[in-house]
Formats: C-alpha cells, sequence, structure tokens
C-alpha cells in the first residue's frame, strides 16, 4: 500500500465484498466472506460492527472525544470527566481506546470490530465492550468461535493483551497478510506528514511526543501467531 492509504487519505485498496456492507482491502476480502461462511455453519453470523474507516472519519471521532461530544472512557471502561483533564491527559485517554487519525489500523482495510449479529436482540445496543466477549455473555459462544478459528483464516487480534498502551480489544480482528506489512510500512516520518496542518485538538502536543506515541500505541501490539493456512499465505497488496 502507498502512504495515502495506510494513512487512511485514499480508498484505492478497498472493496465492497457481497452481503459485507462494509468496506475492506481487497485481498482480506475473501478471507472474511470464508470465516463469515464457516461461522454460519454452526448458527454465529458474523458482522463486520466496524471496518474501513477514513482519517476524515477518524479525525471527527478524535475532536468530538478530545471536547466531551462522545465519552472518554479510562483504562477500565469507565467514564471520564474530560473537562477534569489537561490536554496530555486527554491525549493519552482517548489513544486508550482509539487510534490517532493517520495510525488508524481501520485505514488499512484490514481490520474489523466484530459481533454476532444472530445474538443480539431486538433493542439492545452493542457496546463493543470486553464485558460483551466475557464467557456466558452475548458474545462470548462469538469469542470461543474466533479463538478456535480466526487463524485458519488469517485473522488474529492486535489487542488481545494491551501489552502496549491500547486497552484489550477481544472485537478487533486483523487480516495478518494485508496488517504486517502496513504496519511496518507505518514509520514516524509517514505518520508525522499525514498528521501536519491537520485540524486535530491537541495536535501540539502529539506532534512533540509523537515519537513515543508511535512506539507506544501503533507500534506495540501482541503480533500476529504463526499461521499456517491458504489464507495466511495470500500475498499482501502491492506497494504502488
Amino acid at each position: 500500500m502507498n502512504a495515502l492509504e495506510i494513512t487512511g487519505r485514499a480508498r484505492t485498496h478497498l472493496t465492497e465484498p457481497p452481503g459485507a456492507h462494509c468496506l475492506m482491502h481487497r485481498d482480506a476480502a475473501a478471507s472474511f466472506l470464508a470465516m463469515r461462511e464457516a461461522a454460519a455453519q454452526v448458527g454465529i453470523d458474523l458482522e463486520a460492527a466496524s471496518a474501513f474507516r477514513d482519517f476524515e472519519r477518524q479525525r471527527q471521532l478524535w475532536n468530538a472525544k478530545f471536547c466531551g461530544d462522545r465519552p472518554l472512557l479510562d483504562a477500565k471502561g469507565r467514564p471520564v470527566d474530560v473537562m477534569r483533564l489537561d490536554e496530555p491527559q486527554r491525549v493519552e485517554a482517548i489513544l486508550l481506546w482509539s487510534a490517532l487519525p493517520g495510525a488508524s489500523r481501520h485505514h488499512w482495510g484490514s481490520d474489523l470490530d466484530v459481533i454476532d449479529r444472530a445474538a443480539v436482540s431486538p433493542g439492545y445496543e452493542v457496546q463493543l465492550s470486553g464485558d460483551e466477549y466475557a464467557p456466558g455473555a452475548i458474545f462470548g459462544r462469538l469469542n470461543h468461535w474466533l479463538d478456535e478459528n480466526m487463524r485458519s483464516f488469517g485473522f488474529f487480534r492486535p489487542y488481545a493483551s494491551g501489552k502496549g498502551g491500547v486497552r484489550p480489544e477481544p472485537w478487533h480482528l486483523s487480516f495478518a497478510p494485508v496488517a504486517r506489512p502496513a504496519l511496518a510500512a507505518l514509520d514516524l516520518p509517514m505518520l508525522a506528514e499525514a498528521l501536519q496542518g491537520q485540524e486535530i485538538l491537541g495536535l501540539n502536543w502529539i506532534m512533540a511526543n509523537l515519537p513515543e506515541i508511535h512506539l507506544r500505541y501503533v507500534r506495540t501490539i501482541d503480533p500476529p501467531p504463526r499461521m499456517r493456512s491458504k489464507w495466511a499465505r495470500r500475498p499482501a497488496y502491492s506497494r504502488h
């Protein structure tokens, strides 16, 4: 992928798989559909609650959290009063759950937030919280199925343990053949160029601390395990 695609400022790497109702990287699409079909065989309606998200949408989400128009959560998922936080504290609180514009893995089209639509009763509002994926919870069965099967289709969880700064997100899947080279390409100069001059709240502090942010919240993830499947061996979309 090129720099514009990696930082969410282009859509030339994307496709809309039949029935998926979302955009994703063209090399991830067939694998996701195959995984969805396999899940359906056991009564799981695997759905992407969120897939590709461009730079502008990520910027809007960031600014809304920074000024308190959207909920801001602490490391345990509890609401935080944004007005009690100074600028560095706001930036760090947002980064626990939301990526910096230009650094979101959702820009790549390789990453999905997944739910089991069949498990959602009418009127239930999906939260995408860890509690929902616990054993016996609404998406507990989905979580277990993914543990057993996602690697066969080339997917893994980059935020399984919260080893960097981002909190554990059991709903977040990443297609390794695309995500691995995209992460390698997203170096500090590329991210700095994407951010320069953008209307992002807290940008001055962000730029002054970008090396640490890049290392902790972008580079440090749970790496994909060794995968042996036809999907994991698919070549990633070529750079151009």
